[in-house]
């Protein structure tokens, strides 16, 4: 199984997004080799705050979504619960988080990323598909930069 990083489902997303195109043929590669791709519940959260969010460039009050309409963000968390396997949480997961966070003394912000780990370990997921490889180096044994997959 392959976890689908929330940073891979926006771009998936926006075809204006110079990764677009690098996301979606990671996918397709990927599905083509029957790879069991995957979402946990928190990408749908985080991609509902980024897609629902205000679009344009990142500002200090935080505004770097898609700027999607509920409707529009709607149809794609249905969309990737469609296309991809939805893991639900397990009942460890907060224990798992706290664990980690704290093992490894993580602070700010990426204690999400960190959160995103603890349902990976809880399901036995040990490869993430991600833009966002230094965020998770240490954490994940297998990271797939989406650019690499042929």
């Amino acid at each position: 199984m392959i976890l689908l990083d929330t940073n891979l489902l926006a771009r998936l997303t926006d075809k204006h997004h110079p990764h677009n195109a690098v996301a979606r043929a990671a996918v397709f590669n990927l599905s083509a080799r029957r790879e069991q791709l995957v979402v946990v519940p928190q990408n749908l959260y985080e991609f509902w705050a980024v897609a629902t969010r205000r679009a344009g460039k990142k500002s200090a009050g935080g505004e770097n979504g898609l700027g999607m309409s509920i409707t529009v963000a709607q149809w794609w968390v249905g969309y990737f619960q469609r296309r991809f396997m939805l893991l639900h949480d397990k009942h460890d997961l907060f224990r798992r988080w706290q664990d980690l966070v704290v093992a490894r003394k993580i602070r700010g912000l990426p204690a999400h990323d960190a959160r995103l780990v603890a349902a990976m370990q809880g399901h036995g997921v040990t490869q993430l598909l991600t833009f966002n490889l230094k965020d998770f180096t240490g954490l994940v044994p297998t990271l797939i930069d989406p650019v690499t997959v042929q």
